[in-house]
């Protein structure tokens, strides 16, 4: 992956969402173990190591989660964000306070590890359609208040996003479609009502709808739970005339079939809502 094209999350998001995190952990009185058991002014070494291997995201929340409670804390790098570690390796160095640490370490470990597992699993669908133009990428399936962050982790794992929200691009669902009375009237609505910078992409099932959707113009058509088979009948339709997106059933052991069938976009929503954490752990 080129990390040039790995923009960091804004800071002041980050520190919204880290803020918000601590305030629910620390609730009213704070960390009521480490405050009984640790002296106010003791000083500790720590590492975050890799419990498994796989691809690191996150690292600013994590640091923002132990300079929010302590900003002398010095915290190290030891890779990047959308850099791969081994089972074993370690991803950050810390020292200072001993109370601070404690205290900011499940926050800390939820945002990398939660983010490194989303990116984890893109990585890898990314590396079994090597080879191929298709382009793993993200869909709205993920968890409230995170879209943001996970969407970021899916690029660290060299996967790319769709839209953002329902405001930022025109997605005709089969639900649409059917209230419009059909493929045509549903794309002809939303062409009299949006402006000429918004993409519009129409969801189909069949290749009848899809000759529907391409003799009315869109940017993008989403080629939804076909077979291998059926996908490359559509792509060859398809051309130049829009952007191919297959989505639907794509997991390890099918998507290097799907993105061989020659389409641009694979979206897959078990990449943020399914994800499993990757490991890691903080240790003294």
């Amino acid at each position: 992956m080129t990390k040039a094209l790995l923009s960091p999350l804004p800071r002041l998001l980050v520190q919204d969402a880290v803020r918000g995190a601590l305030k629910e952990d620390l609730g009213r009185a704070g960390d009521i173990t480490t405050n009984a058991i640790i002296a106010p002014g003791a000083r500790i070494r720590a590492v975050i190591g890799a419990r498994q291997a796989g691809r690191i995201a996150g690292l600013d929340l994590a640091e923002a989660a132990f300079d929010m409670l302590d900003e002398t804390i010095v915290f190290e790098r030891c890779v990047d964000d959308g850099e791969d570690i081994e089972a074993g390796g370690i991803v950050a160095r810390l020292e200072g306070n001993t109370r601070a640490i404690l205290s900011a370490e499940r926050v800390a470990l939820n945002y990398l590890g939660h983010m490194s597992g989303i990116a984890t699993a893109t990585q890898k669908l990314v590396a079994l359609t090597a080879g191929t133009k298709a382009q793993i990428c993200d869909t709205r399936k993920t968890t409230p208040g995170l879209r943001l962050l996970e969407k970021y982790a899916v690029k660290a794992g060299g996967g790319t996003n769709h839209r953002f929200g329902l405001d930022d691009a025109v997605l005709i669902k089969d639900n649409h479609i059917a209230a419009a009375g059909g493929v045509a009237q549903a794309i002809s609505a939303v062409k009299a009502n949006v402006g000429h910078m918004v993409k519009i992409e129409v969801e189909v099932d069949n290749l009848d709808q899809l000759r529907l959707a391409l003799a009315s113009g869109v940017d993008a058509v989403l080629l939804d739970n076909m077979s291998a088979d059926m996908l490359a009948g559509a792509v060859g339709m398809i051309g130049e005339q829009a952007l191919a997106e297959a989505s639907g059933g794509v997991n390890a052991a099918t998507v290097a079939q799907i993105a061989a069938s020659g389409v641009d976009l694979i979206s897959v929503g078990a990449l943020t809502h399914s994800a499993p954490a990757l490991d890691l752990g903080l240790d003294f």
